[in-house]
């Protein structure tokens, strides 16, 4: 079998596998081949691919001859419909999003494998790409929050007079909302954080955080980490709660989304405009519409004095160490796919495979993205 690693567009850094993680296929008897210059932008040489035991190739042949495609985003369209039908693909492919394009690669007869649908259990905890990738999100975050703010994070005492700490409000107490307290902390800020979850109160306190509650939210352990919608009733008390929070930060850190719909709007435009001349926004959620009324993706704005920074890419601007742990969840999945003499075969009866298979057999199998195109499966 011979699994083929693709570069990926512009503005993409990561890969889909490192040297270290070639290792370990080899020791599963998988022929590695990657596309030359595939690992530069993480500062991964091809150099150091030859020496795990990977083949350089180029990208035409890799498409034409590799049984498995690892790609983190999906190819174009024009490349894709010239790849022999029946292969199979691996990368993070947004379905519910993209429900239409996973018809079309159905009808392309590829098997279709989309590790942001990896159910969120405890045994698919080391395939969990979006938890690995949220926590370098968070990380960043704050970094990048730090970097556009005018101020200090941490409480100054200087002969010149006292620096107060920022304020941070975090929306969102996931692993990237997690991630951006206990670095926001770590920089001296001080934190309060607000999620519709009462039961990750605990969690934020022990980072040192004020929690924000608000009663009523609907019931979000089912929702595999992610919010979901909750009553008219209960958004009026959480929208006066986060104004008058919003009013007091300097910085807020936004990350709520809802698989398959448009991210919550949480921010609103009144709330921007009660804000202090200065403050800023990091809307990790920007790539699905943005959580404040102004987000706009891949973009900086500025709206009454505010900066908000939308940007859902964080993983890729620390392409090495996000290549590494997404090449350890792809790692830990293809083992359910790989029997012991090296070749491709597939159970069903996994849950885990199941649950990331989108397309298969000319067919959308997934039962989420069939909901969302509106078939009965």
């Amino acid at each position: 079998m011979i699994l083929g690693v693709l570069k990926e567009k512009l503005n993409e850094n990561r890969v889909s596998l490192v040297p270290e993680v070639v290792k370990q296929l080899a020791q599963l008897k998988v022929n590695v081949w990657v596309e030359a210059g595939a690992g530069k932008q993480a500062w991964y040489t091809d150099e150091a691919y030859l020496e795990a035991g990977a083949t350089i190739q180029s990208r035409e042949k890799i498409l034409q001859e590799a049984d498995i495609l690892l790609s983190i985003h999906q190819p174009d369209k024009p490349e894709w419909e010239q790849v022999t039908a029946g292969k199979t693909w691996i990368g993070v492919y947004q379905p519910l999003y993209k429900a239409a394009l996973m018809q079309d690669l159905a009808a392309k007869n590829f098997t279709v494998f989309s590790l942001d649908s990896i159910p969120r259990t405890t045994r698919a905890q080391s395939m969990d790409v979006l938890s690995s990738q949220a926590n370098i999100a968070g990380y960043k975050a704050v970094l990048l929050a730090a970097n556009t703010y005018s101020r200090y994070f941490p409480m100054f005492m200087t002969a010149a007079g006292s620096i107060p700490p920022a304020k941070v409000l975090i929306l969102g107490a996931g692993v990237a909302g997690l991630q951006a307290i206990a670095t926001a902390r770590r920089l001296g800020a001080v934190v309060e954080v607000f999620d519709t979850r009462p039961a990750v109160k605990e969690e934020v306190l022990s980072l040192g955080a004020k929690f924000v509650e608000v009663e009523g939210a609907a019931d979000a352990s089912k929702a595999g980490g992610y919010a979901v919608e909750q009553t008219s009733e209960y958004k009026q008390q959480q929208e006066a709660k986060i104004t008058q929070a919003i009013a007091k930060a300097d910085i807020v850190i936004t990350t709520a989304q809802i698989p398959g719909k448009p991210a919550p709007i949480l921010v609103t435009t009144g709330m921007l405009e009660a804000m202090k001349p200065g403050s800023v926004i990091i809307d990790l959620a920007a790539a699905t519409g943005g959580n404040t009324s102004q987000t706009k993706n891949n973009t900086s704005v500025v709206y009454n004095n505010v900066t908000i920074v939308g940007n859902s890419e964080l993983p890729s601007s620390m392409p090495a160490d996000a290549s590494k742990v997404y090449a350890k969840n792809v790692y830990n999945f293809l083992q359910l796919l790989i029997d012991k003499t090296g070749q491709f075969t597939l159970n069903f009866e996994d849950d885990i495979v199941k649950g990331a298979c989108i397309t298969h057999g000319g067919q959308v199998t997934n039962e989420r993205v069939l909901q969302s195109l509106g078939v009965t499966a």
